[in-house]
């Protein structure tokens, strides 16, 4: 009845899931939620105002492949995504560039610091805190140093729950030093959002005669992974099996559970024009939450009666009920329990590992529509 399964209706299960039924497989999407479009899944709340239900997603590539897929399925609202950070009350722009170096030191100051900085690593490039840390240059540390205790160090450990030399490099290396006079957040040639949201999008792409998508539908319910072959509603299934989902909940965690960051969001709606005139802006210094975004600023929504925001407070998953797993925690130990769960999947031939939770890594939407179209091409071949 089937070709292929894809378990996860997310941007890597709905991009893979898409490209194989245009080649002409039959292709059942199983979605354990109620929903299609996994964390970039948006609505409007009770109020009309667009909202991400687990948190903000601002899309940004360079990739013309990718862009070009996903414009087959909505038009754009393009703009660069601007941050700003909280800094005992300034408001600083984010990642830390030229800008916020005057806006910390002044004019004159600031001026001689920017030489140093672009002569020391050249205009627009994007160097990592702790490698600006390490610098003999005492005026380079010193910026270093700023930025370290007061738009990176609390932020982190609120973020990750641990010390940023903690941290795999991977993860410090997203929020750079900007040696440049650009604020937008990403630097990438497209940056913005679907014109009438993320949801309206997926459910674009999953509108395929070849496409069946199955809501509630936990892939436990129909699947049996055993060591040598997958049963789909008791028998053998042979065809692709593209996974999504989190590898040791596959297993029922035989070998431990992979540790996670979570969110709880916290979402307010205010009878008032505006609450922070901006999308997006940081807490750095001392509050528990880490960021408020405003939905409308992020959406361009012109209709909004009044404002809705949500505040982010992170914790570590544990599993219980309601509790989404968002960032892998990346480092040595994590990555051998993992690698287990690897082995035991190799086994089986015709399952395919995509996705943050899957692969246990970080993805932006770009990197992992990428990767599903690079998969579901080696799939047709």
């Amino acid at each position: 009845m089937y070709d292929s399964i894809v378990i996860g209706s997310g941007a890597a299960g709905s991009t893979a899931a898409r490209c194989l039924a245009e080649a002409d497989k039959k292709v059942l999407v199983l979605e354990k939620r109620s929903h299609i479009g996994g964390n970039c899944y948006d609505k409007p709340d009770d109020y009309g105002i667009l909202i991400h239900e687990y948190g903000p997603h601002i899309f940004h590539t360079s990739e013309e492949d990718v862009f070009q897929f996903l414009s087959r399925f909505t038009e754009w609202i393009l703009f660069g995504h601007e941050v700003v950070a909280n800094v005992h009350g300034k408001l600083l722009p984010v990642p830390f560039n030229l800008n916020t170096l005057h806006q910390v030191y002044g004019e004159e100051k600031a001026g001689r610091l920017e030489d140093i900085l672009i002569n020391e690593y050249g205009e627009g490039s994007r160097v990592p805190i702790m490698k600006l840390k390490a610098n003999p240059n005492s005026e380079i540390k010193a910026i270093a140093d700023y930025v370290y205790e007061n738009v990176f160090l609390y932020y982190t450990m609120k973020q990750w729950g641990q010390k940023p030399e903690e941290i795999s490099p991977e993860v410090t290396e997203r929020v750079p030093v900007l040696i440049s006079h650009d604020n937008r957040y990403f630097q990438d040639k497209y940056q913005g959002m679907p014109k009438e949201g993320y949801t309206v999008m997926f459910q674009n792409i999953l509108d395929h005669p070849n496409i069946t998508v199955r809501l509630r539908e936990d892939c436990s319910n129909c699947m049996t992974f055993l060591e040598d072959k997958v049963l789909f509603e008791g028998k053998e299934f042979t065809g692709e099996i593209i996974y999504t989902g989190a590898l040791d909940e596959l297993f029922g965690h035989e070998y431990g559970r992979l540790p996670y960051r979570s969110l709880d969001f916290q979402f307010e709606h205010l009878q008032q024009e505006s609450f922070q005139g901006r999308s997006v802006v940081n807490y750095t210094v001392s509050e528990a939450f880490t960021r408020i975004t405003e939905f409308k600023y992020l959406t361009r929504q012109k209709d909004a009666d009044g404002t809705t925001i949500v505040r982010e407070y992170p914790f570590a998953y544990t599993g219980a009920e309601g509790e989404v797993p968002y960032y892998a925690i990346l480092n040595e130990e994590n990555q051998k329990l993992y690698q287990q769960y690897v082995k035991k999947i190799q086994k089986l031939k015709n399952v395919y590992l995509l996705g943050r939770l899957a692969e246990y890594k970080y993805y932006n939407i770009d990197a992992i529509v990428k990767k599903a179209l690079q998969l579901a091409d080696t799939i047709r071949r």
